[in-house]
């Protein structure tokens, strides 16, 4: 028994490194096959737990009538518009932090305190000054993004080995090159990293933001089908999430983040 479960794992190892793709999803299918067996012996009634078809059923339904294509794209845009500012505000500063120590001292208190008072203990405040609409949103992912990104940077900029520094000033660098050249290479796996986490982050504020605020997009999708009892849209929702965010972390930032670091990570050592 032991070398033929031996045998069948080398088997998968191989077949998953020639196809990694398969490595994906493989695990995912005993839990597909618990589940439909489980609704399949009418363990629960369907309304309260309904099968993987009903799923499928229902995803080509709201692809057909175009309902989940808008709410989708109207997630991903609100999403990029906070990351996006996010990033661009966090970055700048998270550099500050770490490279001054008079910034770090008047805004590091700052930051740890605001840090601490999670997204969502916003959104009554910011639904009284913006409203229910993008602003709203775009301030919460924003305000999720940008923590990650500062300490990340911070982190990454202080790693960097002091004779660096000194090496490039003895050399005649200029305040410019000396940020271009050996801080931002020094702290770009940590930034990197920053970004990965952070966007993870905004990703499940956004949801929530939706859930609370939203008139459309993935997260009020699945609130709109509780008032309406229907479990199959909520199953739907928590599957589309989960497999967007796998995709793009698995497909796009964690292979940008593994080449940063192998291409910079030898500078902060």
């Amino acid at each position: 028994m032991k070398t033929f479960l031996l045998r069948a794992w080398s088997r998968y190892l191989r077949l998953t490194t020639r196809w990694p793709s398969v490595g994906t999803i493989v695990p995912f299918l005993p839990l597909i096959a618990a589940w439909w067996i489980i609704t399949a012996l009418h363990v629960f009634p369907p309304a309260f737990l309904p099968g993987p078809a009903d799923v499928v059923r229902s995803f080509g339904t709201l692809v057909y009538t175009g309902v989940l294509p808008d709410y989708l794209q109207d997630s991903i845009v609100r999403l990029v518009v906070g990351s996006f500012w996010g990033i661009m505000l966090g970055i700048p500063l998270g550099l500050l932090v770490g490279l001054s120590q008079r910034a770090h001292k008047v805004l590091w208190p700052l930051l740890m305190f605001f840090q601490a008072i999670g997204d969502i203990a916003w959104l009554p405040i910011l639904v009284i000054w913006f409203g229910y609409g993008l602003t709203t949103m775009t301030v919460v992912i924003v305000y999720t993004v940008i923590f990650p990104v500062i300490l990340n940077t911070v982190l990454g900029v202080r790693s960097i080995p002091i004779n660096m520094h000194r090496a490039a000033l003895s050399l005649g660098a200029s305040r410019t090159r000396m940020l271009w050249e050996v801080v931002l290479p020094g702290a770009l796996p940590n930034i990197m990293t920053g970004l990965r986490n952070g966007l993870g982050y905004g990703w499940r504020a956004l949801i929530a933001t939706e859930i609370i605020v939203g008139t459309s997009g993935i997260g009020f999708l699945m609130f709109d089908a509780r008032r309406a009892g229907s479990v199959v849209e909520i199953l739907l929702g928590m599957i589309i999430l989960g497999t967007l965010w796998y995709i793009v972390d698995s497909w796009i930032l964690a292979p940008i983040e593994r080449a940063t670091g192998q291409r910079w990570g030898l500078v902060t050592k």
